[in-house]
C-alpha cells in the first residue's frame, strides 16, 4: 500500500462527501413525479401546471405562485426542455428549491430538490456511510472490450418500472486470482459506469453499487477499483428511479471494499 493511493482515497472520500451534502446533492431529492400521473398538471406542494407535450413541459403560472424562470419572477406560459445541468442550475426554482425537468424513454417529470430535505439536514458527513478502509487488493488491472454497437437491455429500476441500460461493452478483470467480467455503459467523457451486485449484496452490503472506472486506453487498459464503489442515488433517496443491474453483473466474489451501506 502506497501513501500515494491512501492519501488519493482520502482525497476521494472528502469530495464524495462534499457531493453527498451538497445544497441540490443526492440527500436534497424530494420528490420525482411523472406527469403522465398527474393528468391535472398539480404536483404535490407545487405552484404552477405542468403539462407534458412530445418535445417539453409546459409550465403555467401566476405572479402569486412565486415561481422564478432563469432567476426572474415568472408568469405566464414557458416551454422547459430537460435541464443537462446540475440541479442547482435548474431554470425553475420555487425559493430555495429547484424543479429539474427530466425526460426518460419519452415520459416527462419534475424533480423537486430541497436543500431542508429532512434527509439532508440528518446527514452525519463521513459518518453516515459505512466505507471499508482502503485495501489495494480490490484496486485490479482491467481491460475493456467494447460491443461492436451500443446494446440496451431492459432491467428493474428502483421505482418499480423497468426501463432501457444502455451497454457499451465489456469490462474483464482478475480477484483473487479468479477471471470476472462486468458490462459497462460508456459516458460523455469516456469513462465507464458499472451497475453491480456481488455475493453480499443485500447481506453485507447494500443491494446494488456504482462503479465508475476512468476511460479505456486505445489498448482497453484501465483500472477497476472497488475501494471507489458508492451506493446508488437511490440508497440515499427513494425518488431516485436507479437502475439495477443487468443480466450477469453479479459477482460470484463478496467485494468488501468501497461505500457498503448507510450507517
Amino acid at each position: 500500500m502506497t501513501t500515494d493511493a491512501v492519501d488519493d482515497f482520502k482525497q476521494w472520500r472528502e469530495q464524495r462527501i462534499e457531493t453527498l451534502s451538497a445544497p441540490y446533492g443526492p440527500l436534497a431529492l424530494t420528490g420525482t413525479y411523472w406527469l403522465e400521473d398527474y393528468p391535472d398538471g398539480r404536483l404535490r406542494d407545487t405552484p404552477g401546471v405542468w403539462a407534458a407535450e412530445e418535445d417539453a413541459v409546459v409550465l403555467t403560472a401566476v405572479e402569486d405562485d412565486g415561481l422564478s424562470v432563469d432567476g426572474k419572477p415568472f408568469s405566464g406560459e414557458v416551454r422547459l426542455g430537460a435541464d443537462g445541468g446540475p440541479a442547482g442550475e435548474a431554470r425553475v426554482a420555487y425559493g430555495e428549491r429547484r424543479l429539474v425537468v427530466l425526460v426518460r424513454e419519452g415520459v416527462w417529470g419534475i424533480r423537486d430538490f430541497d436543500p431542508a430535505a429532512e434527509a439532508r439536514r440528518r446527514f452525519r458527513g463521513g459518518g453516515g456511510v459505512d466505507v471499508a478502509p482502503y485495501e489495494p487488493r480490490w484496486s485490479v488491472p482491467a481491460r475493456f472490450t467494447p460491443y461492436g454497437e451500443e446494446r440496451t437491455v431492459r432491467v428493474p429500476n428502483a421505482d418499480g418500472r423497468e426501463r432501457g441500460l444502455g451497454l457499451g461493452g465489456e469490462l474483464t478483470f482478475r480477484l483473487d486470482g479468479q477471471e470476472h467480467t462486468l458490462q459497462a455503459s460508456v459516458q460523455g467523457d469516456g469513462s465507464l459506469w458499472a451497475v453491480f451486485a456481488d455475493a453480499g449484496s443485500g447481506v453485507s452490503s447494500y443491494r446494488f453499487r456504482f462503479l465508475h472506472p476512468g476511460a479505456p486506453a486505445a489498448d482497453g487498459r484501465t483500472t477497476v477499483d472497488f475501494n471507489r464503489a458508492v451506493l446508488p442515488p437511490c440508497a440515499f433517496a427513494d425518488a431516485f428511479i436507479c437502475p439495477f443491474p443487468p443480466p450477469g453483473n453479479t459477482l460470484a466474489a463478496v467485494i468488501e471494499a468501497g461505500e457498503r451501506n448507510l450507517a
